[in-house]
């Protein structure tokens, strides 16, 4: 009887295993059914386009987004004026003037003079950062150069230039010589520490600050030629 049981229970054991199905997988069977069938790799979707800096060169993004040529170079920058690269002689006539031009007359000051009185020959001669020797010849550009200085007074009255012995170093004749606003072809302004060149009817011509003067003026510079071999 006990082994009729025994039969009995393990013919409902396989009825139930054969049910349910197996509890367990060998290892290999488990690597077949979690890989499961092979499939080919689709394409790779970015999550977005990368900016144009980062795939193109900067001198073709700027071509393309402008249209152009990505060959084209920049423009170049203006060369400067060769009135100011101390290798010319000018002359120098303030704007609104009519047939006077400056003149560093001797032993005196700059001033205005229609004849040919005094050095009325000039060659600005670069120190770099925008300031200049101005150095007075005579007609033709002869004789030993002598250069503008910035004169005090002291008595009240306004700065002025005169003539020196030329000296790099003294901030008195470092003069920046700057375009003028809105002026045509060779037209500059000038002055010296913050103080402006411009004609004044009771002194002539004077060195001013704007906040105490009225416009400063502005002058116009003639190209006569090569600066004299003598510097």
């Amino acid at each position: 009887m006990s082994r009729w049981l025994a039969g009995v229970g393990l013919v409902l054991t396989g009825v139930a295993v054969t049910a349910c199905g197996p509890t367990s997988l060998s290892d290999g069977d488990a690597t077949k059914i979690e890989a499961g069938p092979a499939v080919e790799p689709g394409p790779v979707i970015a999550a977005g386009p990368e900016p144009v800096s980062a795939v193109v060169p900067p001198a073709k993004a700027q071509a393309r987004a402008s249209g152009g040529s990505a060959a084209a170079a920049p423009p170049s920058k203006p060369s400067a004026d060769p009135v100011l690269s101390g290798k010319r002689r000018i002359t120098i006539v303030r704007v609104g003037a009519f047939e006077s031009g400056l003149a560093l007359l001797d032993g005196g000051r700059l001033a205005e003079v229609d004849d040919n009185q005094g050095r009325q020959v000039f060659v600005p001669t670069p120190l770099g950062s925008g300031e200049f020797l101005i150095k007075a010849y005579y007609g033709g550009g002869t004789g030993t150069p002598i250069c503008w200085q910035v004169r005090n007074p002291n008595n009240g009255q306004p700065l002025f230039v005169r003539g020196a012995a030329c000296r790099a170093d003294d901030p008195a004749q470092r003069f920046v010589i700057a375009a003028a606003p809105a002026g045509g072809p060779r037209e500059y302004v000038i002055s010296n520490r913050w103080a402006y060149l411009r004609d004044s009817a009771r002194s002539g011509l004077i060195l001013e600050e704007l906040g105490d003067a009225a416009p400063f003026s502005s002058f116009r510079f003639n190209d006569t030629g090569p600066a004299p071999r003598q510097q």
